[in-house]
């Protein structure tokens, strides 16, 4: 499906289940790779981002072997053989394709290796701020080329050195930047330490912990010891709830109808779209059924007649990745809503604030723009309109989402980007349309490895 091509829906009474955690999956392929056994990874991602982080930890020497595939993308299930934190050279440059989280995570681990190393991505990634992980690293005794046409942009020329632990406050929330950090301070003698001025996501000092690390938090400040090995183990992704945003955005719109994702995570990091749905109106349950490392359970969301909001700034960090869908769903809901202290969305794959707002404008909603957020004056009968992309996955599927409630037809191109975050999202929005009841209607074919 080169493009989307959206029609409005009627109902939607559905029940799936949405791929592998992005932000997991990267952290499930590096903690493998350094682990000091045989890791076996279930649910992994096959997005073109995690299978970009997989392959760097396979260039490094971490060798893995495919268990199980989604059908025309690539491992679901696989073993992992870690190299107890002894990684090998590279013998090339290494491709980080679009992924931000892929190429800061592993900078800090490069960052402490023997060995020089490089890191480049494609245009989109080429274009982002690599500053933010290069500045702390540098403290750290690192020294990082940034090559890039934009000061401070990839590629990275990484010139391994061996790091002094640091006591790190992020001027900005990131958990990229905080993992960047963790990740170089295990390699170091003594105790590494950074703050966040907000919470972001958990998902790596969580993970340290399944693979038997220990952690400390005293507040938003985490600290870890370097010298520790991650302990092999078996790990299984949640569902990452970032792609269940997109079908709860389209259930909470649409009064009467009822979703149910299955195994999805719910770390309360990663939650905070839920708080925003159903402050906007929308019924949503929560039924846990397990708690070892990442939250993963149920959620069952009935739609209502939204009414709009305000994303309150603590919500921000946590939201960042929600907030093109989130823009959707305002311009569905009566009344405005207000999205401010999101300046960071203007260097993620596009600039997301732009490109919301004038695509929510070609679809006829009323929206006014901001340095650092907008507001969207709900209310108004979108209409199908032709839309790029502009490369940016979340973009695409957002704007599908939109096309759900529009009149007329809507066309989003350059939708390939969409596989660098969910794989099988075009076979998922095909069901939709078509109205599926049958959860085996939205089951994503595998291929078992010999």
């Amino acid at each position: 499906m080169p493009d989307f091509r959206v029609t409005a829906i009627s109902s939607l009474q559905a029940e799936l289940s949405v791929p592998g955690d992005k932000s997991v999956s990267h952290r499930a392929a590096i903690l493998g790779g350094l682990s000091n056994g045989t890791c076996a990874i279930r649910n992994f991602l096959p997005s073109e981002d995690c299978l970009n982080t997989l392959n760097a930890m396979a260039a490094l020497g971490a060798r893995h072997e495919v268990l199980a595939s989604l059908t025309g993308y690539g491992p679901t299930e696989l073993v992992i053989h870690g190299r107890s934190m002894r990684l090998a050279a590279p013998a090339a440059p290494i491709d980080c394709g679009n992924s931000g989280t892929g190429m800061r995570l592993l900078a800090g681990l490069l960052a402490a290796q023997p060995f020089d190393s490089e890191l480049f991505g494609d245009a989109s990634l080429s274009s982002r701020p690599m500053g933010r992980i290069t500045q702390p690293l540098a403290e750290m005794g690192a020294s990082i080329e940034t090559l890039g046409a934009k000061p401070g942009c990839a590629p990275l020329r990484i010139h391994g050195a061996r790091l002094r632990p640091i006591r790190y406050e992020m001027p900005v929330a990131s958990a990229q930047v905080k993992s960047a950090i963790l990740l170089a301070g295990l390699f170091t003698d003594g105790e590494t330490t950074v703050t966040q001025p907000a919470e972001t996501r958990d998902h790596t000092e969580r993970m340290f912990a399944s693979f038997g690390m220990s952690v400390r938090r005293d507040g938003n400040a985490i600290s870890l010891t370097g010298g520790q090995i991650p302990q092999a183990c078996d790990f299984t992704v949640p569902g990452d709830i970032s792609s269940a945003a997109f079908w709860l955005v389209a259930a909470a719109a649409l009064p009467g109808s009822l979703l149910r994702v299955r195994d999805v995570g719910l770390n309360p990091t990663r939650t905070a779209i839920l708080n925003v749905l159903s402050r906007m109106g929308a019924h949503i349950h929560e039924a846990l059924h397990s708690s070892s490392g990442e939250p993963i359970g149920h959620l069952e969301i009935q739609g209502a007649n939204l009414t709009g909001t305000t994303l309150k700034p603590a919500e921000i960090p946590n939201l960042i990745d929600e907030i093109p869908v989130i823009a959707v769903a305002a311009a569905l809901a009566s009344g405005t809503t207000e999205i401010r202290n999101a300046r960071e969305l203007r260097v993620k794959e596009t600039d997301r604030i732009t490109t919301a707002v004038n695509n929510l404008r070609a679809m006829g909603a009323e929206i006014e723009e901001f340095d650092d957020g907008m507001a969207i004056h709900g209310g108004r009968q979108l209409h199908g309109a032709d839309l790029d992309s502009f490369g940016d996955h979340r973009i695409a599927m957002a704007f599908a989402i939109a096309g759900l409630f529009a009149s007329g037809e809507t066309v989003i191109r350059n939708t390939d980007c969409v596989n660098t975050s969910y794989p099988g999202f075009s076979h998922h929005l095909r069901a939709v349309m078509a109205h599926a009841t049958d959860p085996s209607a939205f089951t994503l074919p595998t291929d078992p490895q010999p």
